[in-house]
């Protein structure tokens, strides 16, 4: 019990620092991913095997040494109609939504499930200094969602409000105190007012890749990565995985710089697949992603910058 309680206070104590400093480290990503081009040469510079099955990881955040990933178990995988019914186009499914915090070295701290009936399915997520905004939503399109607060202090989860939608990612803005959302496959997004009351709902204009995580990266921009599935004729799965990266206004969702990534994880998926996280250190960028699934799944840090030895 005493290690526990020290583990959990370590992560106390970690989010408090970081909600002093996350607007500082905020200031200068903007301008170092507006480096990025397709010519970037991003190099890995880690790889931590995580302690615990990971399931499907779905957004992440990084707050000091401590890691937030959502991820979705799946019990029974939703089923296609033949046509559609009730307005789905697939049954519900089973599953349980999970909230990991770990550490460095990939030893889970924490477990928090969310969720309730068929929405177990979580989406991206972002810090804003105090909570960690988690969507957990119905695993199919035109579903419903619940969008929760945990409280990085006290680990407690509270639900924040509801959407009439399958909403994949927030995005938290602390200035305005509204909160950004993308549907399935990031086709609209979303702003919501401090009480959950729609303001906006806009279809996204970018066919580049569909988002599957997002965060604030201040000064009124957003950073989203996720994929896009194209045909390979010469892959054996038929699929090629175009990962990639976005900066976007979070006023109007206009795209202001976006960057193709190549780099694949040992599984062979591209590494902006799952949750991807960013820091700016020194003019570098480092990129976090948990790219696999399953008892599979690492985390893999890559940096720009770096020169070749």
């Amino acid at each position: 019990m005493r290690n526990v309680m020290a583990l959990l206070t370590g992560v106390l104590f970690i989010s408090m620092i970081s909600t002093a400093v996350v607007a500082e480290d905020n200031q200068n990503l903007e301008g170092s991913f507006k480096e990025l081009s397709r010519n970037t040469e991003w190099k890995k510079t880690d790889r931590i095997e995580l302690q615990f099955d990971a399931y499907h990881p779905q957004g992440m955040t990084k707050v000091g040494d401590t890691y937030y990933m959502s991820s979705v178990e799946i019990l029974e995988k939703p089923e296609k109609y033949e046509t559609p019914e009730n307005g789905y186009d697939r049954s519900a499914g089973k599953g349980i939504g999970h909230l990991f915090i770990f550490d460095e070295q990939g030893k889970l701290l924490k477990d928090i499930k969310l969720g309730e009936a068929d929405m177990y399915h979580p989406g991206g997520i972002d810090f804003d200094g105090e909570n960690i905004w988690v969507p957990v939503a119905e695993y199919r399109p035109d579903s419903e969602s619940i969008v929760y607060k945990v409280d990085t202090d006290t680990l407690e989860s509270n639900e924040a409000f509801r959407v009439n939608d399958h909403i994949g990612g927030v995005v938290h803005d602390d200035k305005t105190g509204k909160n950004l959302g993308v549907s399935w496959g990031s086709r609209e997004f979303y702003e919501w007012g401090k009480q959950g009351k729609e303001l906006k709902k806009e279809k996204n204009d970018s066919h580049f890749i569909d988002y599957q995580d997002c965060e604030n990266a201040g000064g009124g921009k957003m950073i989203c990565s996720g994929i896009a599935e194209l045909n390979n004729p010469a892959s054996e799965t038929g699929k090629y995985e175009l990962g990639g990266l976005a900066l976007l206004d979070m006023k109007d969702f206009s795209v202001e710089h976006e960057v193709p990534l190549a780099e694949f994880s040992s599984q062979g998926h591209v590494i902006t697949r799952n949750p991807v996280f960013l820091e700016e250190s020194d003019g570098r960028l480092q990129l976090f992603a948990v790219p696999d699934d399953d008892d599979e799944a690492s985390l893999v840090i890559y940096e720009t910058g770096i020169d070749e030895e």
